[in-house]
């Protein structure tokens, strides 16, 4: 993710911890939408939740108690539940950001496509979503005419982004093509109930086969682009890693990753606590040289690794989901890209002639 990528607010729903009610006399909508008729009932705060995953349930809660959560015209406090037909709409004190997403001729590659769901596996280097600094060339706007050109309508006023990675991960990404699904995916991505795992090449030689890392992940209060693990919960949010070594290359360790939570960074943060830093990963210091020997043929083996693969070494390598419609699961692979591939066949051929 790039620096103006990590700190996106477009997608929030709730009002600035800065804003002054006295100073803001007029009130801005922010949303305003029409409950699909499959919706179970729900609780409001749970339900702004899962729909705009950027917030928080205590702003949420905030934005209820101020009055500014509208159902059916009248506000409603934070334990009221959702109906299929209810019209919810949002009220801030700031206007909203302008996101128009513009459609762009941008190639991107297709793993699955139905009337439901788009899964695509995403190149390294692409940003996700539309934000300050990147308003045109990302993923959305690439699936934005690709919806156009195939002539494809649907209710959502926008591209049905259920979850992110990174601008330098790659991997596999699904997309929802209308409201229900895009509620009933972002319900099982809440829920932590898809099937995710993650390669990654980090550095030095893990002392066990398989493990788990636990420690609250929070905003760094140092380094402000990084996230950092705070063992005690004295602050952050609870974050487990669970990892198994793949292959071994003396200086560096090919890991699968499994999330038992979703936070910010997790894989990064939590492996950088270990000691463990992702290779090549610039944001968490990853780029330097930080296990081997001080030797120049060393050195320079490195800085070729590096140039092959110029990012954080990171994929996500498979995803799995219930279908919204068909309710059968689904399950994706990724192959390693090419510059993951390369990486790792320039580290067998050092070992070998070593």
């Amino acid at each position: 993710m790039s620096e103006k990528e990590d700190f996106l607010e477009e997608d929030l729903l709730l009002e600035d911890e800065n804003s002054n009610d006295e100073e803001n006399s007029g009130l801005f909508e922010h949303l305003n939408i029409t409950v699909d008729k499959k919706q179970e009932p729900l609780r409001i705060d749970k339900f702004l939740l899962i729909y705009r995953q950027n917030s928080s349930r205590n702003k949420i809660s905030q934005t209820c108690r101020a009055g500014n959560v509208i159902v059916n015209g009248n506000p409603v406090k934070q334990n009221y539940r959702v109906k299929p037909g209810d019209e919810i709409s949002v009220l801030l004190t700031h206007p909203p950001r302008e996101n128009v997403i513009i459609p762009e001729d941008i190639p991107f590659k297709i793993v699955y496509e139905d009337e439901d769901v788009l899964v695509v596996d995403k190149e390294p280097g692409m940003v996700v979503h539309p934000g300050f600094g990147n308003w045109q060339g990302t993923l959305v706007n690439a699936v934005a005419f690709h919806f156009q050109k195939n002539g494809f309508t649907s209710d959502l006023d926008r591209v049905g982004l259920v979850h992110r990675i990174d601008k330098d991960t790659s991997g596999l990404i699904v997309l929802a093509k209308n409201e229900y699904a895009l509620s009933f995916l972002a319900k099982q991505f809440f829920d932590r109930k898809t099937k995710r795992l993650y390669w990654a090449f980090v550095w030095g030689n893990l002392e066990n086969d398989e493990g788990t890392i636990r420690g609250h992940i929070g905003r760094h209060q140092k380094n402000r682009m990084q996230m950092a693990v705070y063992e005690d919960g004295s602050q952050g949010k609870h974050a487990v890693t669970h990892y198994k070594v793949l292959e071994r290359f003396k200086y560096m360790t090919w890991v699968e990753c499994k999330l038992e939570t979703g936070r910010t960074h997790q894989i990064r943060a939590h492996f950088k606590h270990i000691g463990h830093t992702l290779f090549n990963d610039e944001r968490y210091e990853g780029h330097q040289i930080l296990r081997g020997v001080n030797l120049p043929k060393y050195k320079q083996f490195v800085k070729n690794v590096f140039e092959v693969l110029p990012r954080h070494a990171l994929h996500a390598h498979t995803l799995g989901f219930i279908h919204p419609t068909t309710k059968k699961e689904m399950y994706f692979e990724s192959p390693m890209p090419k510059d993951m591939q390369d990486a790792v066949e320039k580290w067998r051929n050092y070992l070998q002639n070593s």
